[in-house]
């Protein structure tokens, strides 16, 4: 019997995969661990095998299809096997029954063969099919509710109905449009700058000495970041502060790491470790800060299990230091660089990244001196650590200033924190970020009280 594989689930909160490559083809031989295909998440690549023996019958679903997760996405069976009848779709099979249809509906011919049209996968009735078209309406992702999960036109109706709206403009592109589920004009209406057309031509320049315009397609782990990002933003009420710590003994205590004896593994620490060393010893002091936000509830968590935003050439990826309030500095810096190595080479595991409480993101290395995180929902804070510059400080009774200014300079390092206003206030953020200063100001001592 042939063997229906499927999008595996890559961690408990992945809901779809991108097809990135089918390593396989239509009609090759394949053994159970033959990778078939390579699958991405906003978070990694993976491998699929194949999980049977025998000949690949059918690709349902191309390479940069965004697939749900347990979805046949391919059939493994004996060559010449009838891959339809595997996915219920054989030959033999009766056609599923017409939809309802209401009084005064023109009587619709049925489709060739007693089959219902079907778009790139999705099968619809034609009534949904004519309406669709009619009304610039994707049928991509929509829910069916007809025999087999057909889409009918009740479902396009009902799209349509609790839909953003469109203009004018974009109902008369028609099906030749790709319709998102929300626009960016007025009340969420999707205007024509938000619509791709597979019959726009290629950009050229109106002015011919102004060189070529390229428009690059936004996709895979891009576009999923795009979406998480808006979507974070969208259903958040974002709120973003700013401070600054005196960094001195941060870089003195850095300085003296790196000259440390080899055997007590402290060469290698980090400034950015060091912070991260200081966030899980202050959040537990604010366990409203190391939370998630589900719903109407708020759900704190008792131990830090701190998000790193790691560059990758795929794009942003934050993987998990698991307990950080109970690993030691050594730890940390250790457990921050293995993570951040296996985003860069695309080896890091489903679990490794997801499950965070509370994200740190740190730009200071590019001489950002202060920036809007953007929450890793459904966390309720991120942390902006930024570079460190020289600013005035307070002259102690005595001392003298530093040149002609009366003042006198001391690096102190920026942070920008944001939380989820629905459900911590600025005042509680302030008290937490004030307390991360102070600890980072006197970080030599942080290892002895923590």
């Amino acid at each position: 019997m042939a063997h229906i594989l499927i999008m595996p689930r890559q961690g408990n909160t992945v809901e779809s995969c991108i097809i990135d490559e089918w390593k396989a083809r239509e009609g090759d031989s394949v053994t159970a661990d033959t990778p078939v295909c390579v699958v991405e998440t906003d978070k990694a690549t993976f491998e699929v095998p194949a999980g049977s023996a025998g000949c690949v019958l059918k690709i349902i679903h191309p390479a940069g299809d965004d697939v749900p997760v347990l979805e046949p996405i391919a059939v493994i069976g004996a060559a010449g096997e009838d891959w339809q009848a595997a996915l219920g779709k054989g030959e033999g099979e009766a056609p599923p029954p017409a939809p309802p249809r209401n009084e005064g509906d023109a009587p619709v011919a049925p489709p060739p063969e007693g089959k219902p049209p079907v778009l790139h996968g999705i099968t619809a009735s034609p009534r949904a099919k004519n309406l669709a078209e009619k009304e610039a309406v994707s049928l991509e992702r929509m829910a069916g509710t007809g025999p087999n999960g057909r889409i009918i036109e009740r479902d396009v109706r009902a799209v349509i109905e609790s839909g953003p709206g469109l203009t004018a403009a974009v109902k008369a592109a028609g099906a030749g449009a790709t319709v998102p589920a929300e626009g960016s004009g007025i009340g969420g209406r999707v205007t024509t700058m938000d619509v791709a057309s597979p019959q726009t031509p290629p950009s050229v320049s109106p002015f011919p000495d102004e060189g070529a315009i390229t428009d690059t397609p936004i996709k895979g782990i891009r576009k999923i970041i795009a979406a998480r990002m808006f979507r974070s933003l969208a259903e958040s009420a974002q709120f973003t502060l700013n401070a600054s710590a005196p960094a001195a003994r941060l870089q003195e205590l850095r300085a003296r790491m790196k000259l440390a004896p080899e055997d007590l593994g402290l060469g290698k620490v980090t400034i950015n470790d060091l912070i991260l060393f200081a966030v899980s010893r202050i959040l537990p002091r604010f366990p409203f800060m190391n939370a998630h936000k589900i719903g109407d509830t708020l759900r704190t968590f008792e131990r830090v299990h701190l998000g790193v935003a790691v560059d990758t050439p795929r794009g942003l990826m934050v993987p998990v230091i698991r307990n950080a309030d109970r690993l030691s500095l050594t730890r940390i810096s250790s457990e921050a660089k293995r993570l951040a190595a296996a985003c860069q080479n695309g080896s890091a595991k489903p679990e490794e990244l997801s499950g965070s409480t509370f994200t740190v993101t740190n730009l200071g290395s590019f001489g950002i001196t202060s920036f809007t995180p953007v929450l890793n929902a459904p966390e309720v804070a991120i942390l902006g650590v930024c570079g460190i510059e020289l600013k005035p400080a307070a002259l102690p009774v005595g001392e003298e200033a530093d040149g002609c200014c009366g003042a006198r300079f001391e690096p102190a390092i920026g942070f920008s924190l944001t939380i989820n206003h629905q459900v911590v206030d600025g005042a509680p953020a302030a008290r937490f970020l004030k307390a991360l200063g102070e600890a980072v100001a006197d970080i030599d001592l942080l290892p002895a009280a923590s």
